[in-house]
């Protein structure tokens, strides 16, 4: 309460993508198109693997599906407000919306990049340990895992946002993106946040560039290691490993530029955080059901089963 008496401003204004009206238009299908995919594809990932017992007991599709349900809550803490503001001529959120949505924001991304690296974890130990995959990544390990990248995602907020959250904000209350973000908040602060800035830089974009760093290392490893054991299956693992490299650049990419340099007034910065809050949501669908004929067989299973219920009845 000390915190909205001594601010002078309730609200934020967004200025969003584009000034234009006819864009506006453009964008609010193509990206109401994308949430819409987002949410059926992950969530079908999400069915799946909760109903098919094969894959829920499988280390490696029991960490997709927690991957698909962050990708589905990221994208909901930022698309569904940015696609509606298309419509609006005031792009407004409110002081503790504003708030809420880099808490919620900060929180499930840290969970996500800590998930990545179990993910990488898990296949460096499917290849390069087969014999002891099973022992190693029991049920235990795989919960204590996704409980720790929550974990971690939280910490990772909260040292962020329990001192966000007391400054005061005056005005002016313009933010040059689609949604709210740190860097940008603090800069309408009315007071210095030299020693907060350091601190995201520090939190946030070295948290990025590590994970990346750490996941690029694993890749190479796995690699390295199919390339020892077979010539012939290195072209597989390419294959399979370049898509997920793909996605996992598009993720990091942009959030190792905004907070590395998070002070630093880039107006490419919001095209950028389309990726890790769209783009990445709707590729990972496609890049871990399209091409992994496990899930595509388990999809075909629950359909037959669906169909079979539906007959009987």
């Amino acid at each position: 309460m000390k915190m909205v008496n001594s601010s002078k401003i309730s609200e934020f204004v967004l200025l969003g993508l584009t000034n234009t009206r006819e864009l506006e238009i453009i964008f609010f299908f193509i990206f109401l198109l994308a949430y819409a995919a987002i949410m059926a594809g992950n969530l079908l990932i999400v069915v799946t693997i909760t109903f098919d017992s094969h894959l829920h007991s499988t280390p490696m599709y029991f960490l997709l599906g927690n991957l698909s349900f962050l990708d589905m809550s990221i994208s909901t803490i930022t698309t569904p407000k940015m696609v509606t503001d298309f419509l609006r001529e005031n792009k407004i959120i409110s002081l503790w919306g504003c708030m809420a949505q880099m808490f919620f924001l900060h929180f499930l991304g840290g969970s996500e990049m800590t998930l990545l690296i179990v993910m990488a974890v898990d296949r460096y130990i499917a290849i390069c340990k087969p014999l002891h995959y099973t022992t190693i990544m029991n049920r235990r390990v795989l919960t204590g895992s996704v409980l720790l990248s929550w974990a971690i995602g939280f910490v990772h907020t909260m040292s962020q946002m329990v001192f966000t959250i007391t400054l005061p904000f005056c005005g002016p209350n313009v933010v040059d993106s689609i949604f709210c973000d740190l860097p940008l908040v603090l800069k309408l602060a009315c007071t210095e946040t030299y020693v907060l800035e350091l601190l995201v830089i520090a939190d946030s974009g070295l948290l990025s560039f590590i994970c990346f760093i750490l996941l690029l290392i694993s890749y190479i490893v796995i690699l390295v290691t199919v390339q020892r054991r077979s010539s012939g299956g290195l072209s597989k693992a390419l294959s399979t490993l370049s898509a997920h490299i793909t996605v996992v650049t598009l993720f990091f990419g942009p959030c190792i530029f905004i907070y590395a340099w998070p002070f630093s007034s880039f107006s490419v910065d919001k095209f950028l955080s389309v990726f890790y809050s769209v783009i990445t949501p709707l590729l990972n669908p496609i890049i871990y059901t399209l091409r992994n004929q496990e899930m595509k067989a388990a999809m075909s299973r629950l359909r037959t089963q669906h169909v079979s219920s539906r007959q009987t009845f």
